[in-house]
């Protein structure tokens, strides 16, 4: 009886090794995967040009640097004798500040341009200014009015063109709240994702980006501001083709049952404060309240890339602690770090892979 017993227990911590085994090498071969991944000399107008492992990669390098340089207290001069344009045709608290500090931070040098120092298609055209810069700086960061005029700079530029915010995509804003939701959750695979409000940037960016890190995608927009149709078509697309689900609807509760995440953002964006009457309006109802969260999963929680009005999530929500919206804003800055430092090195991660 004894030996049958310890032939049974032999059994079973051979099973357990082999279990062990196989997760270990799977964890590898999913790093190894990762690490093969290689950014460099790439721009980044949309996360719609860059693959699921891509979008991993450089989530998994903004939380390297942030537990390396934020934790572990190290230096990293990984952009030391490097510079970045930053051309601003609309403010921003966030951008701005997460760019400076985090390139400066490592090492680089960070030069700011208003629409009185360069005025992209008058002073001086497109083709011409992207051709000075690439011979002056090392990378570009462009906050601009139209999308064409990024796309534009990136045809006629020979150094990495960054998406600062566009009228059509907002990427480095989505890569900061897929980081931020990994750190909560620990996993993004199967999470849902609820969008409340304006058919926007930041939304088309969310559409282009959740299918490829497992994340379904709910979008609750009132009638007449759906998001972009072509984004819409493709977005249904990435959501087949990955296996999540993509849900459009003008009900802000039908999108919040049963979401782990609740996002909004303004209703009224820059250049557009002349339609506020009318938008405050168009989206009465659609504030974030706790009783939006009352059909949401128990785990709810609570995104905003700011700055925020009342009318769009009320104090209740947005300073509980079901709010993530600072260590979203922080993390604006280990991203657009995450990012830079991946177009323009050949960094290597050095904390596990993160689960995705």
């Amino acid at each position: 009886m004894s030996l049958r017993l310890f032939s049974a227990k032999s059994s079973l911590s051979r099973c357990f090794k082999s279990l062990h085994s196989c997760s270990a090498r799977a964890f590898g071969a999913g790093a190894a995967c990762l690490g093969s991944v290689n950014l460099k000399g790439r721009s980044c107008l949309t996360l719609k040009d860059f693959s699921s492992d891509e979008i991993k990669k450089l989530l998994w390098v903004s939380g390297d640097l942030k537990h390396r340089i934020k934790h572990e207290k190290q230096y990293l001069p990984l952009l030391q004798g490097k510079s970045i344009a930053m051309i601003f045709e609309k403010r921003s608290t966030r951008t701005r500040m997460s760019t400076e500090t985090g390139f400066t931070l490592l090492g680089g040098h960070p030069c700011f341009l208003t629409s009185q120092d360069i005025h992209l298609g008058v002073n001086e055209s497109c083709t011409d200014t992207a051709r000075v810069l690439s011979g002056l700086c090392d990378v570009v960061l462009a906050r601009v009015n139209s999308h064409s005029m990024l796309e534009e700079l990136d045809r006629e530029a020979s150094i990495p063109i960054i998406n600062g915010l566009s009228d059509l995509y907002h990427p480095i804003q989505i890569l900061a709240d897929f980081l931020t939701l990994q750190e909560h959750y620990g996993s993004l695979n199967g999470l849902t994702v609820s969008w409340i409000g304006d058919g926007n940037n930041v939304l088309h960016s969310f559409m282009m980006t959740a299918a490829k890190l497992g994340v379904h995608l709910k979008a609750a927009t009132p009638k007449g501001y759906e998001p972009d149709k072509s984004v819409t078509e493709e977005a249904h697309r990435l959501a087949k083709q990955h296996g999540t689900q993509f849900i459009l609807t003008s009900d802000p509760m039908e999108a919040a049952r049963d979401s782990n995440v609740l996002v909004t953002d303004t209703w009224v964006s820059m250049g557009q404060e002349e339609e506020k009457k009318k938008r405050l309006k168009d989206f009465h109802g659609y504030q974030i309240s706790m009783q939006t969260g009352s059909v949401a999963k128990s785990d709810w929680t609570f995104l905003h890339c700011l700055p925020r009005k009342m009318e769009e999530v009320d104090d209740q929500v947005f300073y509980s602690s079901r709010s993530l919206v600072f260590s979203e804003a922080e993390n604006r800055k280990w991203t657009i770090m995450g990012l830079i430092v991946s177009l323009l090195t050949d960094y290597t991660p050095r904390i596990p892979m993160l689960k995705f």
